[in-house]
Order: structure tokens, then sequence, then C-alpha cells
């Protein structure tokens, strides 16, 4: 994130005049440059305004002449290089502007501030290149680009091509580096030339897959060694099957620098001429030789504006990172829309928000799946269901019980079995599995998370009130269950019922002081689980948060509650006796049997980032759009949750009476 136009103090926002009707027409380049100093008006500037252009676009002469009349200076505005996920003219607003008072960072006839921190910026502070290199790992692992939208189900081509990458006729970057259709047919032969016998792919760009450009490159350039790729793949496996990259000035020999190769450049890009490209035209005047890390985090981190959209504020990369990983994640998954079943009535119109975005979701009675679209049930009703995803509430759901019909801002969506089954794999275990080796920048989004949780005393639910004084000596906290509930069903064998439940744990700690919580859904009369617990505990906790427990107490023990997960995350011993999805990895202390196949021993942070940050999916009740967790948390800490509606508290109010036969609404 740039910092602050310079202004001086007291002076307020910069007036920036304009003369494009795009400046006045999007939202949210309009936001972006008002949190960045600039306020936008019409007119003709006087001293210390600025004028603005939207980079070399058509219009751009007409703020230039005026900017030059008047002896302004000019604020060329561009998209930043991580956008969205579909191109701007889809309708999708930018993630990111690039803000340039010097020159465009595609046009090397003049320095840009890009140049120029490329040239100057010493770019050798250790924590920066550090941010750099997670940034470019993550940005790989995550398949974004400038525009995101890929099918990552489609399989690369066959690796030892070279690939060659077209550009939009008319693009600015390619005007700048003088190139035209005779400069892309030289850099074909040349590619052919120099790698005989090579297979040579030409990579369309996606304005032109999606009909908006055209290429410069034609059917009739096409032969039996060249052949053209159109699939709208992400650029990442593809560049990685290369043996070699040609390009004049797209962005995507940016990417393939990152991926680790030194592309042959035809233009005068902001990316060549720093000792990472193979020059057909060299700048002259750039003569530092950088490594990767350095033009990535100039061009990434000290270059752009970023912007939140969940926040509404200017921030770093690495948010739009977070923010890219839930858009993109909710775009592949929902892209061909759902058929669901299994979803009771209250529940539909939530899953539309969660699922149906981008395709709308067709509830059916039956489980059968069709060709067109992935099928989806919710995990409690699925019956012979291979193929299908099974759906849950998520870890961090809401303000209020699911049973009282509270719209969930967390589902956890599982395409193996679903986590509180322990008799068949899941992805979580996967996911779990994958971070048992945690990069720092993981572990450090892990840590955070952990700390805002702690700080805002949230779990799952956030009902109840605050915890009384407690009696003194070695606290035990034994968290009753839905005694019905799957995970009892299927993750518990010797003890599967809260009392005895209590009784285990008096028995192995005749002298402990046992605090029961009866589960929140059983204190509401909506489910089963009461027992009579003041024979057997010192102190039975009703309507009380149990965040607001865990600090008091010195152990946790448990059959298969979320609460031994949250207890975890608060240092508290946690010994289970039933085989949870946070049970069997080294954390716990096991009595109860836990599947051989959890083999890997995760630190905390590496089963906080596979629970909380990687299988989840999250909605922003805000903005109606999916989120990374850390908005999540923000909400619930904020009390900003999905209104429950008239219809849901009526038929709450009526559960009561059915507590027995839940499984009729939930």
């Amino acid at each position: 994130m740039r910092p602050d136009p310079d202004t001086s103090a007291g002076s307020g926002q910069n007036r920036l005049f304009v003369y494009n009707g795009g400046f006045l027409t999007q939202k949210r380049l309009r936001r972006i440059l008002s949190l960045s100093g600039y306020d936008i008006r019409l007119g003709f500037p006087k001293e210390g305004d600025c004028v603005g252009v939207w980079g070399n676009s058509p219009t751009a002469h007409r703020g230039l002449k005026i900017a030059e009349k008047h002896a302004a200076p000019v604020l060329r505005v561009e998209d930043a290089f991580l956008r969205s996920r579909h191109p701007g003219r889809n309708g999708e607003p930018p993630l990111g502007l690039l803000l340039d008072r010097s020159g465009l960072h595609f046009d090397a006839a003049t320095p840009s501030e890009l140049e120029t921190v490329l040239t100057t910026h010493p770019l050798d502070d250790t924590a920066l290149l550090d941010r750099a290199r997670a940034a470019i790992t993550r940005i790989r692992e995550l398949n974004l680009s400038k525009y995101s939208a890929f099918d990552l189900d489609l399989d690369p081509p066959d690796p030892g091509y070279v690939l060659v990458i077209d550009q939009t006729v008319g693009d600015a970057s390619v005007t700048a580096s003088g190139a035209d259709r005779a400069r892309f047919l030289e850099m074909l032969v040349l590619a052919q030339e120099e790698n005989p016998g090579a297979r040579i792919l030409i990579k369309t760009h996606p304005e032109t897959l999606a009909g908006h450009r055209q290429g410069h490159f034609t059917d009739q350039d096409l032969s039996d060694r060249i052949s053209r790729f159109n699939d709208p793949i992400s650029p990442w496996p593809l560049l990685e099957g290369a043996v070699a990259v040609y390009t004049v000035s797209s962005q995507l020999g940016f990417e393939a620098i990152l991926a680790g190769h030194k592309p042959r450049v035809f233009g005068q890009p902001f990316y060549a001429g720093w000792g990472l490209t193979q020059d057909d035209r060299p700048v002259p005047r750039r003569q530092r030789s950088l490594t990767r890390a350095q033009l990535f985090a100039a061009a990434m981190l000290l270059y752009p504006t970023w912007y939140d959209p969940y926040r509404d504020q200017l921030c770093e990369l690495e948010t739009v990172l977070n923010t890219l990983e839930a858009q993109t994640r909710a775009w592949r998954q929902d892209k061909n829309g759902w058929t669901a079943s299994g979803m009771r009535l209250w529940k539909r119109r939530h899953l539309q928000q969660f699922f149906g975005q981008h395709g709308k979701l067709r509830f059916a009675a039956s489980q059968a799946s069709t060709p067109d679209r992935p099928h989806m049930v919710w995990a409690s009703q699925a019956r012979n269901t291979e193929g299908a995803v099974r759906v849950e509430d998520g870890f961090l759901r809401s303000r209020g019980l699911g049973a009282e019909l509270v719209p969930p801002l967390s589902l956890v969506t599982d395409e193996i079995g679903i986590y509180y089954d322990p008799t068949k794999p899941s992805q979580l275990e996967e996911l779990i599995t994958l971070r048992e080796t945690l990069r720092p920048d993981q572990d450090l989004r892990a840590e955070r998370l952990v700390e805002n949780l702690l700080a805002a005393g949230l779990s799952k639910y956030n009902t109840g009130n605050p915890t009384s004084p407690l009696p003194e000596g070695h606290r035990i906290l034994v968290p009753g269950q839905v005694e019905d509930d799957a995970s009892i069903l299927l993750g518990t064998s010797a003890v599967r019922n809260n009392l005895d439940l209590l009784k285990t744990v008096r028995d192995a700690n005749p002298d402990a002081i046992l605090i029961y919580k009866p589960h929140p859904d059983v204190e509401a009369g909506l489910r089963e689980g009461r027992i009579d617990a003041e024979a057997i505990a010192d102190n039975v906790v009703t309507e009380t948060d149990p965040a607001s427990l865990l600090p008091h107490v010195q152990e946790v023990w448990t059959m298969t509650s979320l609460l031994g997960f949250e207890a975890l995350l608060r240092g508290v011993k946690v010994t289970t006796l039933g085989a949870p999805f946070y049970a069997g990895w080294g954390l716990t202390t096991d009595l109860g049997a836990v599947p051989a196949r959890r083999g890997a021993r995760p630190t905390l942070m590496g089963l906080v980032h596979a629970t909380l940050i990687d299988y989840p999916r999250y909605f922003d009740p805000v903005t109606g759009q999916p989120c990374p967790v850390e908005v999540a948390v923000e909400r619930l800490a904020q009390g900003t949750c999905a209104p429950t509606g008239p219809f849901n508290r009526v038929l709450s109010k009526l559960q009561g009476v059915f507590a027995t036969h839940a499984h009729l609404w939930r």
C-alpha cells in the first residue's frame, strides 16, 4: 500500500480534475482515489490541483491538454496487477490501483514511479523481501493473476512447449512498446528458430476469449507445430510446463519471471531491464540487477494502492490475497451452479446467499446429481451420496444458536466425508496433514487469528453470560453435548452420553473441581441431552458463554465437543473420550479410539490454519459477499450478523415442543 499523496497539514485532499466519465461512474474507482487523498472535481484546475487521466486511454488526451495549458501535474491511474476475478469490462470493480505522478509503468519513454523505485530503492529490507517471497508463493498456490476466474479442473497441456503470449490489438502497453502485428509475427518466428522441434503454444488473452478485444494472432498463423491455447487455465501450471516464454509486454511475462523463467521480451515492460529477462529492445537507463523478490516487492508491495472492500479502507497486499482467496474459491466452486438436497426450508435462503451468487442452487427432494452441476447435501441427511459434497455449519458460526434458526456466517464443504465422522476420511483431515509444516507467513496469519479470537472472546455460537465465580481448586470443564448429535453417534464408543461422561471424569479425577456446562441447544430445550449433573459435578454453569469459562479452568474433558478445540486455542489441556476432528494429532490426550490415519503432527497453528482458514467458507453479512475468516471474526466481535427473519423467529419458538424430533427441522 502506498502512502497518501503529499498534502500539507490541514490542507485536506488534493483536488483532482477529470475528463473521463469512468472517474464519475465507477464507484470503486472514486472511493480508492478518495481514500488516497484525491477529491474528484469537474472544471479546470488551479494552482495546486491535479489532473487525473486513465492510463493512455483514448480519452487521456483531454486531460493531458488541459494539464499542459494550466501547468497542472498529472496523476496517471491504472488497474493494479491483481485486479479482480473478471475483467473490468465484465463490470467487476478493482481491488487496487496504480497511481503515478511521473509516468506510465508500461511506457518506457518516461520513467514511472515504479521505475524510480526499482532504480533507487535499496530493496534490501529483510522483512520486505520475506513478505515478497511469501506472497509470490501464495499467489502461485492460490492460482491468482490480474484476472483470476480460472477453471482449476482443466489440465495443462503436456509439458515441453514454448509459450508465445498474445495481447489485444490497441493495448496501451503494446503501443507504448512500438509493437504491431508484424512485431508479434517476428516474435513467433524467433520462437520457432530458437527452439527447433519444440511445440509452440500461442496463449490467447482473456479479453479476446471473452469477446471484448481482438488479438494479434489469427488462425492463419497456426500450423502443425503452432497451436492456439484458449482454455481458461491458471497461468501457473501453464508456465510450469513451458520450456521458454516469449512476450512483447504482457503481465504474463512478469509472472513467468516469478515462475522461474527468463522470458524473451520484445517490448519494454516495467519488468524488463533488471537482469531477469532477455531483452530485444533494452532500456539504456535500466542498468540495475535485481532478484525476483526485489522486483516483486517494488511492483506489488511498494507501488500499488490496495483496497479492502469489507472494511472500506486501503490495505496491504496480504489483505488483498485474503480477499481473492475467498472470492475465487467461491466462484470456482459455484460457477456451474449446484443441485442441493436434504436442505430444510428455513436454510434455503441463506444457502442461496452462500452458494448461489454465480449460479443458482436448485433444491431437489432426491439426492441424484446432474452431469452439468455438482450436487450438495446437508451432511446429516447424506444417504448413499457418493460424489456429493457434504455441507455443515462451520466452527465460527453465528451469534445465536443454529437450533434457534440463526443464519450461519460460516459453512464447510467436504467432497470426501465430513469432519465429525471419524469412521471415514475427510477433507479436513487432509488439510491438517498438509499443514503439518507451515510457512512463516501462514504461521503468522494463524497466530494473529487466534489472538483476535481470544481478544474478542469468540466461540462457535457466542451466546450466554460472563462466568460467575467458580470454586477454588484444580478445575476441569466438562461440556455437555446433544446426545443424538452425529458426532456422538459416529465418534464415540465406550462413553456416549453426558451422564457417563461426567462419571468417567469424576472417577479419573476424584479430587478435582468438576464444572459441568450443558450444551446451549439442550439448555434451550431444543435438543436431547439433559441430565441431573449436580450429584456429580461441583458446579453446573448455565446460560454462560463457554469462552468466558475457559480462562478459569485447567483442563477440559470431552467426548467430541468443539469446546475442546476452543480450549486448545487458549492453552488449556484437553482430554478426549471420543474422536473429534482435533484428536489424534498429538495435541490432546486421547482416551478414546482415534483413526490410525491421523499420523501427522502439526503444531497448534497448523491445526488452526486447516480448521479455521482452509476448510470453511465465510459470508459477510455487510457486503453480502464471500469473505476471509478475519472479516467474519470482526463481524462476530461487532455483533454484525445476518438477520434471523420473522419466519425463523416464529419457527424457532415451536421447536421446543419437538425437541425429541429435531430431525424434522435440522
